[in-house]
């Protein structure tokens, strides 16, 4: 396979060289799985771009897609792509509201309506007037009521030849996750994403070596420049690659063990939840005994990956937000080397990645071929990446405002870098906060510390202007059903005490804890509190606490529940 051309010349080119390679295998419920070769899903998505013609719509039109991953993204995508068009991608779990600030900002000409939970909800969202258009497992209401991908790729002859797109033309709009406020369009041209896939591309066929075999399970958003990059971008550069998609939240582990991935991408909240998970099976001091025992080290290892269905994985990463290093040498020691990276919209997740002899946890490893990073003198990390994006959508001074002179990207972290080009990220310059004490805390390192404690799913560190610094948790899933009962509450208390006394003794006076509070409630995209992405909402958070934590100070109790 040749490395030149753009994103679409190799799609056609596996069109051509490997039309019976299966590429997409979409679960449909119970053991049934729809699968879609090369063959398919061009011959699909050609009589889509045909279709799309027919409207009218004029060159580089902004398409958009409302759709939890599956089989008719990729191939909606390709056929707007091949179409002359742009796509616009929605978190499929974002409000009626941001639905229409989206479609309205972007000036959206049509709307893919794909899998969704909540669709009756959205609806109000989408413009009265916008054509809209059911994909194949759209729910039941929208595929009654809007004509269906099926009928008309059933009537539609498909576009011929190799329709070809510039290199600086836009692939696509992807409108960041709104943690720090409204969502702003990141304008992807095709030399952009064609640069990222084959970057990861190539990335993932060098840790894979002699495995052949290149299986993914997507299941993080599509809609965000992670999966987008790292899965679909890199198996529509490759070509080789065989993805997989889940069905829903219940049936993961059933889909996981269906994918048997050899390269998984995940993000820390999940790595997290995998690990209480085996937790709840197996108490950690147990498996802590088992695994230091090097004879049976290997056996229990193996046994708890493939109950996790991730034994066949070669290359296992995670990205999006900071992995704590103590939960990196947990899955090591299953024998799962799971490395870190590090990327952002702004460089379509092309900036960093750890492997092989640059591994070490607490690192997000080094640049990835092409990319160039440096530090401000204040320490913010600086990138300028062959993935970087063309500018913010409207928003030409925030884009200027976003460059350095010599044209790097100011990415908001704080880093350090190391002389063999290990990068560490410290934390957002936007979230360092002054306590009364007038010094600047970072929450990521004190909250990767809490993260590591098995009763703790999420946590926050604030305090802005109080005489401390405070920690909130959520705790783990398995043990919020147990809270009524006293003695586990009683537990949990002692637990939290101590853990409050392990961070303090790790971090500096002026960032000790002065205590930690325990959420009422789950953080959760549906209240708010997450991001589409799993990222928490600081200033959400901050807001719902705020006059219950100004009372905890005159407490004296280190564990307040919230």
């Amino acid at each position: 396979m040749s490395d030149a051309g753009l994103i679409l010349d190799h799609v056609y080119e596996h069109e051509a060289q490997k039309p019976n390679h299966v590429f997409l295998t979409q679960p449909l419920g119970g053991d049934k799985v729809a699968e879609y070769t090369w063959r398919q899903v061009l011959d699909e998505a050609r009589r889509m771009a045909a279709h799309l013609q027919s409207q009218g719509l004029p060159r580089g039109a902004k398409v958009a897609i409302l759709s939890k991953n599956c089989a008719h993204f990729f191939i909606a995508e390709l056929a707007i792509w091949i179409g002359g068009y742009t796509t616009v991608a929605i978190f499929p779990t974002e409000s009626a509201e941001t639905i229409g600030f989206v479609l309205g900002h972007s000036e959206a000409s049509l709307l893919f309506v794909g899998k969704l939970d909540t669709w009756e909800q959205q609806k109000p969202g989408v413009p009265a007037g916008m054509p809209r258009i059911a994909l194949p497992l759209a729910p039941a209401g929208a595929r009654s009521e809007y004509e269906t991908w099926e009928s008309i790729v059933q009537r539609t002859p498909p576009l011929t030849g190799q329709p070809a797109r510039q290199a600086d033309e836009l692939a696509m709009l992807i409108y960041t996750s709104g943690s720090t406020g409204t969502p702003k369009g990141v304008m992807v041209s095709f030399k952009a994403i064609t640069a990222a896939g084959g970057g990861f591309a190539r990335f993932c066929r060098a840790r894979l070596g002699n495995v052949r075999d290149y299986r993914v399970l997507s299941y993080l958003p599509l809609a965000h420049s992670f999966e987008r990059s790292c899965v679909e971008a890199a198996s529509l550069y490759d070509g080789g690659a065989q993805i997989f998609f889940a069905d829903a939240l219940e049936t993961f582990v059933q889909d996981l063990k269906r994918a048997r991935p050899t390269v998984f991408i995940s993000v820390p909240r999940l790595w997290l939840k995998f690990q209480h998970g085996v937790f709840s099976k197996m108490p950690p001091a147990k498996l802590a005994r088992l695994l230091s025992i090097p004879i049976v080290r290997g056996i229990v290892g193996k046994k708890v990956l493939t109950g996790l269905g991730l034994e066949h994985v070669v290359y296992a990463a995670s990205g999006s937000a900071p992995l704590p290093a103590e939960l990196i040498r947990w899955y090591r020691k299953l024998g799962l080397q799971l490395c870190e990276g590090y990327g952002m919209t702004e460089d379509n997740s092309y900036s960093h990645s750890s492997y092989d002899n640059f591994s070490e946890p607490g690192y997000v490893g080094v640049a990835m071929p092409g990319v160039q990073v440096k530090l401000s003198p204040e320490g913010e990390v600086l990138i300028k990446s062959p993935a970087q994006f063309s500018g913010y959508y409207k928003q030409d001074e925030l884009t200027a405002e976003s460059f350095t002179a010599d044209g790097f990207f100011r990415t908001g972290d704080r880093g350090e870098l190391r002389a063999d080009g290990m990068l560490k990220i410290t934390g957002r310059t936007k979230e360092l906060f002054k306590t009364a004490k007038g010094k600047y805390v970072a929450p990521a390192p004190i909250e990767n510390i809490l993260n590591t404690n098995e009763m703790v799913e999420l946590s926050m560190v604030s305090g802005v202007g109080q005489p401390a610094a405070f920690a909130m948790v959520v705790l783990s899933e398995e043990l919020r059903p147990r809270l009524g009962d006293a003695a586990v509450r009683r537990e949990v208390e002692q637990q939290m005490a101590k853990l409050l006394e392990e961070v303090n003794r790790q971090v500096a006076d002026y960032e000790q804890l002065k205590m930690i509070v325990i959420a009422p409630e789950p953080w959760s995209i549906e209240n708010g509190l997450l991001t589409p992405t799993m990222k928490i909402k600081r200033a959400r958070i901050e807001q719902a606490v705020g006059p219950k934590i100004e009372t905890s100070y005159g407490v004296s109790g280190k564990v307040v529940w919230g």
